[in-house]
């Protein structure tokens, strides 16, 4: 079985290996940076059943706002292709889609439509950051202080029939603020956890040359799930679009935000929960060999 992060690697030689180790692509432009980000979802893949296109639309948006907070940006626009099954889905997909980008920030500039056999929604996002304030996933530091800016599993508990976290998995809100406050107060890596934590973990792993000690007790879990179920929720649960960062301790806590810190930074390259391996594992895409 071949996942979506075994494929990556084998581009590297390619397009570049740190072409694909960030959220977003990186263009400089008159001492601040552009950063863009592009984003493929499919109903029958992507899109959990009991949603509506508006929600669809909003989801979509917000999977690719949550890359460009990752990198501590501002979002600037974002343009929507639209692959239809059928035409009426069109509006409410759209009135989604401008409603997340209003609500953070953003501008839905334009896109494409055409048919498909299943709703497809691709959204490319454009957003500005000053040179020295971009966060990439390479800079961790031995020492550091690990971080995540919410409570973990909310959008897995709702696939599993907890339907009062709906609104987590249906409608997730990128943490763009939160991504500025993280950025200004100089984080030295974040990412976005979509995939999970555990695997985001590992994801930074693969990209520094330090390792990562994270503890049960300090995971922000969902307090109405029996620990051992929120607690497997918070570490492999996708879908929520809360920001995973590194950062010396001496800037803790962050102003206006209430960080959860889970963690340090440590010498060994390993990723560790409660001083055993953390296993890489996630949602991710996967084809057979």
């Amino acid at each position: 079985m071949v996942n979506e992060r075994v494929l990556l690697t084998s581009l590297a030689n390619l397009i570049g290996k740190e072409t694909i180790a960030d959220d977003c692509a990186i263009l400089p432009l008159d001492g601040t940076l552009i950063v863009a980000t592009t984003d493929m979802l499919h109903e029958t893949t992507d899109f959990p059943a009991g949603m509506t296109d508006w929600q669809r639309g909003w989801m979509a948006v917000a999977a690719t706002l949550s890359d460009i907070a990752a990198m501590g940006a501002c979002p600037l626009i974002v343009l929507i292709a639209v692959g239809l099954d059928r035409p009426e889905r069109l509006r409410p997909v759209m009135e989604g889609a401008v409603a997340c980008c209003s609500a953070h920030g953003a501008t839905l500039g334009g896109g494409d439509i055409d048919s498909h056999k299943e709703l497809t929604l691709v959204t490319t996002g454009i957003g500005i950051v000053n040179a020295d304030q971009v966060v990439r996933r390479k800079g961790s530091q031995d020492g550091d202080a690990i971080c995540v800016t919410g409570i973990l599993g909310g959008a897995q508990a709702a696939l599993l029939g907890h339907h009062q976290y709906e609104p987590s998995l249906f409608e997730p809100h990128p943490r763009i603020a939160e991504g500025r406050t993280i950025s200004c107060a100089g984080a030295t890596s974040m990412m976005d956890i979509s995939d999970g934590l555990a695997l985001s973990l590992h994801d930074l792993a693969a990209v520094n040359e330090v390792g990562y000690a994270i503890y049960s007790d300090e995971l922000p879990l969902i307090p109405e799930l029996p620990p051992e179920e929120a607690r497997e929720l918070a570490l492999f649960g996708g879908g929520d679009y809360e920001l995973l960062f590194t950062i010396s301790p001496d800037a803790l806590p962050l102003p206006g935000l209430d960080e959860y810190r889970i963690g340090e930074v440590i010498r060994e390259h390993r990723v560790l929960l409660d001083g055993k391996p953390l296993p890489s594992r996630g949602y991710q895409h996967r084809w057979r060999e």
